[in-house]
């Protein structure tokens, strides 16, 4: 990624997808509709780039991504990428998995908590991005695959192996994972996929008025509760209980702390900064 404003990013011009801050919340928009929102070599590294950079970013406070039209994302482009994979030597297939796996990465690792916004097809490495997000917001008529097996590849690609079963359990994950089935919006929402499920008209509507409920709360602290969220998955119980404290501790000595107790004795709503 070029041409990025130090530590600000909503003037971002985003080459492979739209992207937009208001209110402090990005949103990034897939933006094929014609094919379903297909991403590309050129997608996904402009993808993982930003998500990078959002760790640093000192306007952004929470992000939406979501699909133009009526789908979310149909996977990696069968003509530009599929198709030349099948042409690359192992260097070059571990360079591409590699890559891919880097904005699964990115997005976990930057402090801003992520809401998809999902309505039609979210498919293969769609379904992953949707996967990736912190809260997801789907629609009765989506449909969620992870399809790897049908195109003759394991389940396990981008980290689904991990993130599924910790979201929907073990035994759904494998058959998810085994069959490539497509999970029903409602169904999906039934097995904690979706945090719930919206009209289609009115999915991203209420993603990003999540997101800004979000963003104008306690953002340092929502930092440190994803990071926790992360970090603790690879933690004994004592271990994560220790970890706590001490992020806790760090987040006591934050203004937003202080301003929450000084409105709290004024009787008021207290106004958080992220500092």
């Amino acid at each position: 990624m070029h041409d990025l404003p130090g530590s600000r990013l909503a003037d971002y011009r985003a080459t492979h997808f739209q992207y937009l801050v208001q209110d402090r919340v990005a949103t990034i928009t897939l933006d094929r509709p014609e094919r379903k929102n297909p991403l590309t070599f050129d997608s996904y590294a402009e993808l993982r780039d930003l998500f990078r950079a959002l760790a640093y970013a000192a306007d952004v406070k929470a992000v939406v991504i979501t699909g133009a039209g009526d789908n979310f994302c149909s996977g990696g482009d069968v003509h530009e990428i599929i198709g030349p994979l099948t042409r690359l030597d192992m260097p070059g297939l571990l360079a591409f998995t590699r890559m891919t796996g880097d904005l699964v990465k990115a997005m976990r690792a930057c402090p801003q908590p992520i809401v998809a916004a999902v309505d039609g097809v979210c498919a293969g490495a769609g379904a992953i991005l949707a996967l990736s997000s912190d809260i997801r917001y789907g629609t009765a008529r989506s449909k969620t695959a992870f399809l790897f097996t049908r195109v003759g590849l394991a389940g396990c690609d981008m980290g689904a192996c991990a993130l599924l079963p910790r979201v929907i359990g073990q035994g759904r994950a494998a058959e998810l994972l085994y069959t490539g089935r497509v999970l029903t919006g409602e169904e999906a929402e039934r097995w904690g996929f979706f945090n719930r499920l919206c009209e289609p008209q009115a999915v991203l509507s209420e993603a990003q008025a999540f997101a800004a409920l979000l963003a104008n709360g306690p953002t340092f602290a929502h930092g440190m509760t994803k990071k926790m969220l992360q970090q603790e998955w690879n933690m004994g119980v004592d271990e994560a209980i220790e970890a706590e404290a001490q992020a806790q501790a760090i987040c006591m000595a934050t203004r937003d702390f202080h301003r929450a107790y000084e409105a709290f004795v004024a009787k008021d709503q207290p106004r958080f900064e992220g500092n």
